[in-house]
């Protein structure tokens, strides 16, 4: 179907051969920014044209950040409506069946599912969303609408109090949607039952990009002690101690999430194989060396250090800080891993970074394993920068 009252926005010279290769993209500076595009309001649904007037796509289009253009559907003129956000979730649960098998998983990552600057995470029949931009933002009702009718939600959540939102010139919010929470809601992950505040959390409640490297780190685990730094909800930390870890110890600087982590250890039956700790982790790192402690494992997974490239040079310092702290309370044979969620930290720099800081500590090793954020994440070929999370898991002599 097409919409022939989309408003057109035409690209400069040349702006459009991006697009012709399916980069879903369009920046500012490609735009004529005439009187018309300037006056549209952030979020409308546009036709984008090339610099002849001809016809290229459906976009949302927001005339103030960088990013002017967030391509939608390759046809000019498609509705965006309830039915075509339908279509989209339905092909994107219909893969994260195939590949998780559970109703817990990210349901949409953005242009990973052809849906810009829109994310959910599914949990059992709970959707959580937060869209991102201004077009999603003024959709939501549309994909409201879509969401109960592929999975029938019992209860929609909004959490728009990312960093991205700013950019788009939204405020923060977040609500209930549909339906009515008393309290967090379980996670089902492997064997293991894990808690979600989905209102209050950080980001959706849940990290499900970690799903694969916690199932990893776990399977390493069996009678091994186990420091979790940065455990959040317990996440690392309880998985190793449902897998058998001798000890397991969670630290974060949150009390609320801590109280989430010890309600997972009680109800996986582990509260007496774990132990949490409210600190500064770079302190308790600090203070553990002081005390000679040695862990087993090792387990590093911060919020990200580099928020923006201005922060690259900083935030390496601070991952090669950590790591070197990190090996230093790490036993000999010991397995370190460590995570960076930061976009705009580079795989190789990061990894240099970390190598750096386990030499510092006067430590030698092996790299096992490079990882990142599980299948439930997809990236957009032409977007390498969606593969924002970054995981190391190094043995240690």
């Amino acid at each position: 179907m097409t919409n022939l009252k989309h408003p057109r926005v035409r690209l400069k010279p040349g702006a459009h051969k991006r697009l012709r290769t399916g980069h879903p993209w369009v920046y500012s500076n490609e735009v004529q920014m005439d009187a018309g595009a300037k006056t549209l309001p952030p979020g409308t649904v546009v036709t984008l044209e090339d610099a002849g007037g001809a016809p290229l796509a459906t976009a949302h289009f927001n005339p103030k950040p960088l990013i002017s253009a967030r391509l939608l559907d390759a046809r000019p003129d498609a509705v965006i409506d309830a039915d075509w956000f339908a279509s989209r979730l339905q092909a994107a649960r219909d893969l994260r069946e195939r590949l998780i098998g559970r109703p817990y998983y990210r349901w949409v990552h953005a242009e990973g599912d052809g849906l810009p600057g829109l994310i959910v995470d599914r949990i059992d029949d709970v959707a959580v969303v937060q869209p991102n931009t201004a077009g999603m933002d003024a959709a939501l009702p549309a994909i409201a609408t879509a969401i109960e009718g592929v999975m029938q939600a019992r209860v929609i959540v909004m959490r728009g109090d990312s960093a991205f939102r700013a950019l788009e010139g939204l405020g923060e919010v977040t609500r209930v949607v549909k339906g009515e929470l008393s309290g967090p809601i379980a996670v089902k992950e492997a064997t293991a039952t894990f808690f979600a505040d989905v209102l209050g959390g950080q980001k959706t409640g849940w990290f499900f990009d970690q799903r694969d490297n916690r199932a990893f780190v776990a399977s390493l685990a069996k009678g091994k002690s186990v420091i979790d730094l940065y455990t959040h909800t317990g996440g690392f930390a309880v998985s190793c101690a449902v897998a058998g870890a001798k000890s397991a110890h969670g630290v974060d600087g949150s009390g609320l999430a801590l109280e989430l982590a010890q309600k997972a250890a009680a109800e996986n039956k582990v509260g007496s194989v774990c132990a949490f700790t409210r600190a500064d982790v770079f302190e308790f790192l600090a203070a553990a060396t002081q005390r000679k402690e040695k862990f087993d494992i090792v387990v590093a997974d911060p919020p990200a250090f580099v928020k923006s490239r201005k922060d690259l040079k900083p935030g390496l310092q601070g991952y090669r800080k950590l790591a070197r702290q990190c090996a230093a309370i790490t036993a000999p044979q010991g397995i370190f891993f460590i995570a960076s969620c930061s976009h705009n930290a580079p795989l190789i720099e990061f990894t240099e970074a970390v190598s750096r800081g386990i030499t510092d500590a006067g430590r030698t090793g092996r790299l096992l394993k490079t990882s990142g954020a599980g299948p439930d994440h997809p990236v957009h070929l032409q977007l390498p920068e969606g593969t924002y999370l970054k995981a190391l898991t190094f043995a240690l002599d």
